[in-house]
């Protein structure tokens, strides 16, 4: 995995949508405004609050823009698997749209690959100076369990092995084969891509958590898949 990468940075950027009317339009701006990105993948889930209307206009605005969209509701994994399959950049790098994770970071999670030194990087709420909301204790306790329980299944030493910012060189997650549907996702990517032997670093990112009221998704069920998740692609694979 140690093939030469352009120092300017060339950048597939995946973005998975599900009912993000309210968001999804400045974090693309966002996105867009990084000076790395090629092209933002987006896939739609089959969004039902007018997200899709949203996302039509941008993309119409936008050549950067390609959008696809999911004739049912299949959850995260199914949109990352389409947008990953697509991608044509260099690096894939995997941004939500709801504004929880700042594209301020992207200079610093692409770093350790344009260097040479990795394949692969992994964000971290958990380490480092950067800035993080406040929120839930119990949610913060089930990721460090989570954490702990993969890192022991994959021997690896991550921090935070469910945050968002997740980047790649573009021949190496095309070469995994992912199944997982929804949240499970995390943590069999992370259990796969330490399978390959990649080089993985970790990078300290922002964190700008949002409430349930605020539009949060995961729940203790997905904590649970995540569980299964581990245990299936860390130890029966």
């Amino acid at each position: 995995m140690s093939a030469f990468l352009p120092a300017t940075p060339n950048v597939s950027v995946i973005m998975p949508v599900f009912n993000e009317r309210n968001t999804v339009e400045l974090a693309l701006r966002l996105v867009l405004e990084q000076p790395c990105v090629a092209e933002v993948l987006v896939v739609d889930d089959f969004s039902t609050d007018g997200t899709f209307e949203v996302l039509t206009n941008a993309a119409a605005a936008e050549q950067r823009i390609r959008l696809h969209r999911h004739e049912r509701n299949q959850g995260k994994g199914a949109t990352l698997r389409t947008g990953i399959s697509k991608a044509s950049a260099d690096i894939v790098l995997i941004q939500d749209a709801d504004l929880e994770y700042d594209p301020a970071d992207y200079a610093a999670l692409l770093k350790p690959i344009l260097s040479g030194k990795a394949d692969a990087v992994f964000g971290s709420r958990f380490i480092g100076s950067h800035e993080h909301r406040v929120l839930y204790f119990w949610h913060s306790l089930g990721n460090q369990f989570l954490t702990l329980l993969s890192n022991m299944t994959t021997n690896l030493n991550l921090t935070d092995m469910e945050a968002c910012y997740k980047v790649f060189k573009r021949e190496l997650i095309q070469s995994v084969n992912l199944e997982e549907n929804r949240f499970g996702i995390e943590p069999e990517i992370v259990a796969k891509i330490a399978r390959t032997g990649a080089r993985i670093y970790e990078v300290a990112i922002s964190y700008h958590g949002r409430t349930y009221a605020e539009g949060k998704k995961i729940g203790w069920k997905d904590g649970i898949s995540a569980l299964r998740c581990i245990l299936k692609y860390g130890l029966l694979r």
